[in-house]
């Protein structure tokens, strides 16, 4: 059994027991989170896709933590014109473990 979810505006496939970084959500660890926006569903060889969403399916989850990426350098330079710059930027993001997938009745 799989899913396909969307989230943080990106699409992921997930099974039960899986563990996987989202995009930062809301809810402290040890919360549950439930995804309303399945676009997929694969269960025992039935396949239920939605236009967009498949109505009445669920995902649920269990957030394991929340944290910060590794840092990535940004530097921009602009020859002879006495121009450079350096940033640093770390992506917030939430580690979810699936716990469950509902199919539609």
């Amino acid at each position: 059994m799989y899913a396909v979810i969307r989230s943080g505006g990106k699409q992921h496939r997930v099974t039960p027991g899986e563990t996987l970084r989202l995009e930062k959500l809301t809810g402290e660890a040890g919360g549950s989170v439930t995804f309303d926006d399945v676009l997929l569903v694969e269960n025992d060889g039935q396949l239920f896709v939605g236009t967009p969403a498949v109505a009445g399916a669920q995902v649920t989850g269990t957030i394991v933590r929340n944290g910060q990426g590794k840092k990535i350098r940004i530097f921009t330079y602009k020859r002879r014109k006495n121009v450079a710059r350096r940033v640093g930027h770390r992506q917030d993001f939430t580690e979810v473990k699936i716990t469950a997938i509902q199919p539609p009745a």
